[in-house]
């Protein structure tokens, strides 16, 4: 099982076209550059607790986005089947995989 930070991570990099500047902004700061609520209520000139309100809601907006439309989960089961097709394989066939998950 992947950690909160991780899993919210790979869900913005499938969802974030469908996120506000404002969503995407409090993620960018939260989960890549690992700002503190003190931090990003600074920056974006808000309270600390309006950061932690705006975050939660995020977070639960890219969850519902998964729940409804499942590309991470499907992208993960890509991978391992990607991983399993690569180990039954000759090189000119593992060469193909990673040709394949890279156009992802």
């Amino acid at each position: 099982m992947i950690d909160k930070t991780e899993r919210i991570n790979h869900l913005m990099d499938f969802y974030a076209p469908l996120l506000t500047e404002k969503q995407l902004e409090v993620l960018e700061y939260a989960f890549r550059e690992d700002y503190s609520l003190s931090e990003i209520a600074e920056i974006m000139e808000v309270s600390r607790s309006a950061v932690h309100d705006l975050l939660k809601r995020c977070e639960a907006t890219l969850e519902h986005y998964e729940e409804k439309l499942h590309l991470f989960e499907k992208f993960q089961k890509r991978l391992h089947i990607y991983d399993r097709i690569k180990q039954l394989g000759t090189p000119e066939v593992a060469e193909l995989v990673e040709e394949c998950i890279l156009t992802e």
